[in-house]
């Protein structure tokens, strides 16, 4: 499929190279071989997407609910019929196995459905004002041309996330993909205007200057919206740049999850919960589970249990049916995970399993636990972003709460108790906008997914994620009239 995939950038519905001809290359994690070279966007092609995008939007803004839902429908049915295709692609240039690849097509594509759905059900108020003198009336408009930003681990369901709501409230966009990652966002953005979406409303400009790119769009007056999902310093910083026009934003940013097991826990149903929770996409995920916190009373049954799992999985190249893991993006990151591994066993903490870089090609890191990390070790307080489960101890409840809450971030917790008491009281303390209960995956197309704290501000997905695309308009009319004939 490499070959069949746009290699350009898309602007005004056409595939060309970047204004000053340069390339980059993207490369397979599981060989660390090139795969193809990529159109290399600059700030003079940025501002050309805009260009663009300010041209379709009011065009665009005027089709009616039901044709931008249909358009979505359209390219979920696509994406599904070419799940296969799409999801080698994704293994490819990500690193995730074909199953997991294939999972995160099917998510991807239900975010299409789920807005095309929520199309046709963008609402408004009519009311008599409080004193009777006038009638309120207020209407939801598209709020313009958007500027998305995307992350590398998940290619696809990224930018659908993101699209899906612009779509279906009518705006238009320019999507800036990860350089490690462009070649899923081009395919999808071709099945998009092959299920009918007009020229110039999705542009897309990978490039390798994301700073240098971003900066003169955040700067025009045209763009209205911005929406980034990576870490908490990139976010930092476009939120302060946003500023200068004081642009509407979303952000969806870094985590530090719990994983809180009570004593009443099932052990077995969470070791499995852990699985998911820490594995899925090789670790790389911003929910992914990032500090295991466990009652001293089954801290040694999770924890054996768990280095059992762990050693279970089959790690390599992500196209062989037969692997459950693939590798990490690129050696940056894995030397990142090394070095977190390193120090925090340097600290005191013991090695269970893993641990250890494998030699040969690719950027292949094992399933690692650690146990007795100490409280003030690194990893305990950033993002691991790969396939480590780093396990402390606690003996109460409230100890716990402590813990789970003694950081920045707040995107996602996960917590294993029988008991209902407990359960209503830790979910209502625990400080995240997410929670898994008994439940080792939160993402769901049809719920508000997003963070408190550094962990960024809005929500994607569910009923209010298309708000994020939508301004609200209030219109007083006058009633004086209906008044006096009264």
């Amino acid at each position: 499929m490499i070959d069949q995939v746009e290699k350009g950038l898309l602007i005004a519905g056409r595939w060309r190279p970047a204004a000053e001809g340069e390339t980059f290359v993207v490369e397979n994690p599981a060989t660390g071989q090139a795969l193809c070279e990529v159109a290399d966007a600059t700030p003079a092609d940025a501002l050309a997407a805009l260009d663009a995008a300010d041209a379709a939007q009011r065009r665009w803004a005027a089709v009616p609910p039901r044709g931008r839902g249909d358009v979505l429908r359209r390219a979920h049915d696509l994406l599904i019929e070419r799940i296969d295709e799409f999801a080698r692609l994704i293994t490819l240039e990500m690193g995730k196995s074909l199953a997991e690849s294939r999972a995160e097509v099917t998510y991807g594509a239900r975010y299409l459905r789920w807005f095309g759905e929520e199309a046709v059900r963008i609402d408004g108020t009519w009311k008599v004002s409080e004193d009777g003198t006038a009638r309120v009336l207020v209407t939801r408009q598209p709020v313009g041309p958007c500027l998305l930003i995307t992350p590398w681990n998940a290619p696809l369901a990224m930018p659908a996330r993101k699209i899906g709501p612009a779509i279906a409230a009518g705006c238009t966009m320019v999507v800036k993909p990860a350089a490690q990652t462009p070649l899923t966002t081009a395919a999808l953005a071709e099945v998009l205007r092959e299920a009918g979406l007009p020229d110039g409303v999705l542009n897309v400009i990978p490039t390798t200057r994301a700073a240098a790119v971003t900066e003169p769009l955040l700067r025009d007056g045209r763009l209205r919206k911005l929406s980034f999902t990576g870490s908490t310093p990139v976010g930092r910083l476009l939120m302060a740049q946003a500023a200068g026009t004081v642009l509407r934003t979303s952000m969806e940013l870094g985590g530090n999850a719990p994983f809180i097991v009570c004593q009443d826990a099932d052990v077995d149903a969470a070791v499995e919960g852990a699985m998911t929770a820490k594995l899925r996409n090789m670790g790389e995920a911003c929910i992914a589970a990032n500090r295991f916190l466990v009652h001293a009373d089954v801290a040694e049954d999770f924890s054996q249990k768990l280095v059992v799992r762990m050693g279970s999985i089959t790690v390599g190249d992500g196209t062989d049916p037969e692997v459950d893991m693939g590798p990490l993006v690129d050696e940056r990151q894995r030397r990142r995970v090394a070095d977190l591994v390193d120090e925090t066993v340097a600290s005191g903490a013991r090695l269970r399993a893993g641990g250890v870089v494998p030699s040969g090609p690719g950027y292949f890191y094992p399933p690692t636990v650690l146990t007795e990390v100490p409280a003030v070790a690194r990893i305990t307080q950033e993002e691991i972003f790969g396939p480590v489960a780093a396990i402390r101890v606690f003996t109460s409840e409230a100890e716990a709460l402590r813990e789970a809450n003694n950081t920045e971030f707040g995107l996602v917790s996960y917590l294993y108790t029988q008991d209902l008491k407990r359960a209503l009281h830790m979910t209502e303390e625990l400080e995240t906008g997410m929670i898994g209960l008994n439940r080792g995956y939160v993402s769901d197309p049809s719920a508000p997914f997003g963070g408190m704290k550094q962990s960024g501000v809005g929500r994607e997905g569910g009923n209010t994620g298309i708000d994020e695309y939508l301004e609200q308009k209030y219109v007083a009319i006058d009633a004086g009239a209906a008044l006096e004939r009264a």
